[in-house]
């Protein structure tokens, strides 16, 4: 996925008291998203459908977060955690987010997350959990460096 660099630090936040929510089937294609996903993430409802959620995922998470939140699906448990996903025009937001199994006749036929918002405390706090996570297991991290705004205007 490209995305535009002056978009890459703006965040998007999830407003109080909205819930996003998905279903994906088990491979984790979307199969469902309200419009409040579509609202947050930058696509609209038929643009996620049928695409795979990895599309939102930022950078700046570790794979040993989707490894952990695989392995904990696939033995029958529910996953919770917190999440910084990229939207659609290189932008994120963060969310808390509980994934669980749907069960149909006591067999698994696919997932669903329902998404909240989070603090600012906790958002800092994940990130550099995330970017610790990210240097010890010699993953790909990003680097943030700050120009006065005249050295800015003068790279464009």
């Amino acid at each position: 996925m490209t995305y535009n660099d002056s978009n890459f630090l703006i965040e998007t936040e999830v407003p109080e008291g909205e819930v996003i929510i998905s279903r994906t089937d088990l491979r984790g294609i979307i199969t469902y998203a309200n419009e409040t996903f579509a609202d947050i993430s930058g696509y609209g409802v038929d643009e996620l459908i049928g695409k795979p959620h990895s599309i939102l995922r930022h950078p700046d998470m570790p794979r040993a977060a989707f490894e952990h939140m695989w392995k904990t699906l696939k033995e029958g448990n529910m996953w919770q955690g917190y999440v910084k996903n990229m939207r659609k025009d290189g932008g994120h937001y963060w969310v808390y987010a509980e994934v669980s199994g749907v069960y149909k006749d006591d067999v698994l036929v696919e997932y669903k997350s329902m998404r909240s918002p989070i603090s600012n405390e906790t958002k800092e706090k994940m990130q550099r959990k995330y970017d610790e996570m990210k240097l010890k297991n010699k993953d790909m991290i990003r680097v943030i460096r700050y120009v006065p705004f005249e050295e800015y205007v003068s790279m464009q």
